[in-house]
């Protein structure tokens, strides 16, 4: 007989580098607009009809093709890359079009680029420029991200261009708020200007952008040109999901935190939050933890709080940290929480900063080759004392000079006192050598 386990509970309490386009063209059309297209496409340009005046007094945005100087299809002007960390200036890779390979988990960067291609500069300023994209909420194993950009006195007046993530299993984008930036030479060098997040909210144009201000006006040529970032996070929909939180033990603030501050001798709590997101039975639910080192579990501690368990029961056994903890069957939007203690110590921690990373794994039908993890970290600084420089040896005084002995005088006493001297030496080297071969 199936045994259902519902529970209600409510969960408790860098920026992409100014750099060339991607080569992979994409051929696309503006937007509701009937602007200049060849055989239905948006007109593309050389640098050369560029240069020779061919656009007169008109303005357009992203329509060179051309493999040099900025490298590519600029109508491919939506690349993707994963965000790394690392900001490898024109050294990024990114990716147009399609085949953004994601992981569960991971960010990625989705850029646009934004280039008034008239050659005029300030005599050509493209008026109310404005971008958006459309990061999709729903699943699948290919998801589209579109960029788009919108200008008043340009011709084509609209322009869209997208970038596809793809993945084996079924995935969702999440937007990470606060990360939207605009880069450019002026307004936005320096590591750039945050932009509002109604970048992917808004249902009209979206947001200004601008070169020397947010005001929407573009001079035309490459240097004026705007880069605009958002980060997006990959988000595996295997059918559950976990959260890893952690918190000082005994502090006055009870709010699950995903860092804390500690130091050796403290001791942490740590909470692991199940749920069942999918429309089916969920069974043999199955909780690691992976404890790093030094970090040590405190026996006895683990604590499994459910519909059958609401006060948070002790759970007797330790297997949480060993080989996983079975935790039941789960009926759909069903959840969990785990909650263990353990001790901050000094196996073999290195001076200065160090962060402790715990991971928790959740498995569930008894499927050992697909789980899902989070982690909380514990960050401590050890101080160590410096080694002291060893005190220098000083170096030898100068032996005093010996004096030189002055002449005896020749006569009879003398003389005799002259070899009893010389026999008292010859007989002190005699000892040392019978000394030296009785060492030997």
């Amino acid at each position: 007989m199936k045994t259902a386990i519902k529970s209600t509970f409510a969960v408790a309490a860098t920026a992409a580098a100014i750099a060339g386009v991607a080569a992979v063209p994409s051929l696309v059309s503006a937007w509701g607009d009937n602007g200049d297209y060849d055989d239905g496409h948006r007109r593309s340009y050389t640098v050369e009809e560029i240069e020779s005046g061919i656009l007169g007094d008109k303005i357009v945005f992203n329509s060179i093709n051309v493999s040099k100087p900025i490298g590519g299809d600029e109508r491919a002007f939506v690349a993707a890359r994963e965000n790394t960390g690392i900001n490898a200036g024109k050294d990024n890779k990114w990716t147009s079009v399609n085949d953004v390979k994601v992981e569960d988990g991971k960010e990625y960067i989705v850029r646009m680029y934004v280039h008034n291609n008239s050659p005029k500069g300030y005599g050509a300023v493209a008026e109310n420029t404005r971008v958006k994209f459309n990061v999709p909420s729903a699943s699948g194993k290919s998801v589209k991200v579109n960029g788009f950009i919108s200008s008043s006195n340009a011709n084509p007046s609209k322009y869209v261009d997208y970038v596809n993530f793809v993945s084996d299993t079924n995935f969702h984008l999440e937007y990470v708020y606060g990360s939207a930036l605009l880069e450019n030479n002026k307004v936005g060098a320096n590591g750039g200007i945050q932009l509002s997040d109604d970048i992917i909210q808004a249902k009209d144009a979206g947001v200004l952008i601008g070169y020397d201000a947010l005001d929407g006006k573009v001079p035309g040529c490459y240097q004026y040109a705007n880069y605009v970032t958002i980060r997006v996070k990959a988000v595996f929909d295997y059918g559950f999901n976990v959260e890893k939180k952690v918190r000082l033990a005994g502090d006055t603030d009870k709010t699950w935190k995903e860092t804390v501050e500690a130091k050796v001798g403290d001791k942490v709590e740590f909470q692991i939050h199940y749920q069942n997101t999918s429309s089916e039975w969920q069974e043999h639910v199955s909780i690691r933890d992976i404890l790093p080192s030094n970090l040590r579990y405190v026996e006895g501690s683990t604590k499994l709080m459910n519909a059958n368990h609401p006060n948070g029961d002790s759970v007797n056994e330790d297997y949480l940290v060993g080989d996983g903890l079975k935790i039941g069957s789960y009926s759909p939007k069903a959840n969990a929480y785990i909650m263990f203690t353990a001790e901050v110590v000094d196996d073999n921690l290195a001076c200065g900063s160090n962060t402790l990373i715990n991971w928790a794994q959740v498995r569930v039908n008894n499927d050992n080759d697909n789980f899902i993890k989070d982690d909380a970290r514990v960050h401590l600084t050890k101080v160590c004392e410096p080694t002291p420089d060893p005190e220098p040896t000083p170096e030898p005084e100068d032996p005093e000079p010996t004096p030189t002995p002055e002449l005896p005088n020749t006569g009879p006493e003398m003389v005799a006192g002259g070899v009893i001297a010389t026999g008292s030496i010859a007989t002190a080297a005699g000892y040392y050598i019978a000394s030296r071969r009785q060492l030997r």
